[in-house]
């Protein structure tokens, strides 16, 4: 089964210096039929304006990937970690028994940002952070391990190891020589979601903030992109 969830259909919040689409149940944003789908719980599409942010707020029990679609974010957190995260960088937070953390813009240019949580495979954890670059050729017309549960065989292949039993993949597809094809298991479910361009996934033309809520499939095929960048991910049924 794939179902098509466009872009319009998300949630939408203006703050004025703060504005945000989500794909899941969020904050004033309710649909009880999008809490979210396998063990993926948020997709925040975020633009921070200059000078603003978030200020220290809390979180336990959740893994939180942060993924720059452009400008920069600063990160401070009450593990002692300081970063400035951009375009290219996978940002992953265990928030686990309890963390407090900031994300500032002190830039002028507008930070754009996906912000995805989700649910850990076992609560409690030390809260823990972590962080890596990604060259574009790695993702450039595949698609690219980002992120991998800890334990699993493909843990030391991927940018980011997660406490969360998911896999997420990114990649950038731009013309028609650029394509991919991804096995899934059918007994696990699977999203996609395409940050900015277009795409054909599994045969649905796809236009920047549509996504694929997926069951019961045993592969995907992605082609025909247009300044595509996407990510895919593997989730608990």
């Amino acid at each position: 089964m794939i179902q098509l969830r466009p872009s319009a259909e998300r949630g939408h919040a203006h703050h004025g210096w703060l504005e945000s689409y989500h794909s899941f149940s969020f904050a004033d944003y309710f649909d009880p039929n999008r809490m979210g789908w396998g063990n993926l719980r948020v997709i925040n599409e975020d633009w921070v304006a200059g000078h603003r942010g978030f200020g220290m707020h809390g979180h336990r029990d959740m893994e939180i990937f942060t993924w720059m679609l452009g400008g920069e974010l600063s990160h401070r957190d009450s593990l002692g970690n300081g970063a400035t995260i951009r375009p290219g960088e996978a940002q992953r937070m265990s928030a686990g028994t309890g963390v407090r953390h900031s994300e500032m813009n002190h830039g002028i240019e507008v930070a754009h940002l996906l912000q995805i949580w989700m649910l850990p495979s076992q609560a409690g954890l030390p809260p823990s952070y972590d962080q890596h670059t990604i060259d574009d050729a790695e993702l450039r017309g595949r698609l690219h391990l980002v992120g991998a549960p800890v334990g699993s065989a493909e843990a030391a292949q991927a940018a980011v190891v997660l406490n969360a039993d998911v896999r997420l993949h990114i990649g950038r597809f731009d013309g028609p020589a650029e394509r991919a094809e991804l096995k899934l298991d059918p007994s696990r479910k699977a999203y996609v979601h395409l940050a900015r361009g277009r795409l054909t996934v599994a045969g649905q033309p796809m236009r920047a903030g549509d996504a694929l809520a997926i069951s019961d499939e045993s592969a995907l095929a992605l082609h025909d992109g247009e300044d595509a960048e996407v990510l895919v991910f593997e989730l608990q049924p």
